[in-house]
């Protein structure tokens, strides 16, 4: 479910954190996904799921919220309930990214489908000016 940054999260205590800025290239979303798959390991936590979603909104952030010489952000965070967040920020916050498919015959256009069917919930941050971040959650044994 695609929700907006209007509604409040609950009051949760970060248990783990993980942050690393990657260059806005194929190279950078490519080593967002080997890293995060390595910081899962070591954590302990699944590693299927999480994985996919890092990908598509890394390639994502490569791809459409690409800004010349601006980097984007990887976040990973387990709270104490179990929910691994997966938040990616880039530095084009005037482009909002849809779950819809532009037409079934496209080639592409079908990775926040993905994550919408990966992940428990996801959405889109505005901000800080002039960046955005598409944040997903996913329940983990922990």
């Amino acid at each position: 479910m695609n929700q907006q940054s209007s509604d409040k999260p609950q009051l949760r205590t970060c248990v783990r954190e993980f942050t690393v800025q990657l260059s806005s290239t194929r190279r950078g979303a490519r080593l967002a996904r080997l890293l995060a798959v390595e910081q899962l390991r070591s954590w302990g936590l699944p590693l299927e799921e999480p994985a996919h979603i890092v990908a598509e909104l890394a390639a994502n952030a490569v791809t459409h919220g690409r800004v010349p010489g601006r980097d984007f952000r990887l976040a990973l965070s387990v709270d104490d309930a179990g929910t691994l967040r997966i938040e990616v920020t880039d530095a084009c916050g005037d482009r909002m990214p849809s779950a819809a498919a532009e037409s079934a015959d496209e080639e592409s256009g079908r990775g926040l489908l993905l994550v919408e069917v990966l992940a428990d919930k996801w959405g889109v941050t505005p901000g800080p000016y002039p960046c955005k971040t598409v944040w997903a959650e996913c329940a983990v044994a922990d």
